[in-house]
């Protein structure tokens, strides 16, 4: 079994969604694995990666809309508030989405459904670079 690991830093200007399908194939292709797993793991606790949608960009709008929705910035019962109205929200926020996810690898390239791609969901309202560890493992 052959192992190629990497970390990607993502710029993110502002809270959202940020597509990363492309930068975690190449890395893929980069590691010469032909069939194996892809784990991508986020660095931090207010940003997340997600798989969803990755031709209608009103999905994640409307992800962005619920989460908005359910899990609000500012709320006075919130303790932790030492960076902002957006700090807790943005831990509660990745809590309830994904710090990591395992994708298989089939000839060489991630084997997502047409429609799928891999995001980085920005949690907070500033401006932060994300730290993205890619492992690949395989044949």
């Amino acid at each position: 079994m052959k192992t190629f690991q990497t970390t990607l830093n993502v710029n993110t200007p502002n809270r959202g969604t940020y597509s990363i399908t492309d930068k975690i194939e190449q890395c893929v292709r980069e590691s010469g694995i032909k069939t194996g797993l892809c784990h991508v793991f986020c660095q931090h606790t207010s940003a997340s990666l997600i798989i969803t949608e990755n031709a209608d960009p009103t999905v994640r709008e409307d992800i962005e809309y619920w989460m908005q929705k359910t899990v609000k910035d500012g709320d006075p019962s919130y303790r932790h508030d030492y960076e902002g109205d957006d700090d807790m929200s943005g831990h509660i926020r990745s809590m309830i989405t994904q710090s990591s996810q395992t994708l298989p690898v089939t000839n060489g390239f991630l084997n997502l459904g047409t429609w799928q791609g891999i995001f980085l969901y920005e949690h907070r309202t500033g401006r932060f670079e994300r730290r993205i560890v890619i492992t690949v493992q395989g044949e």
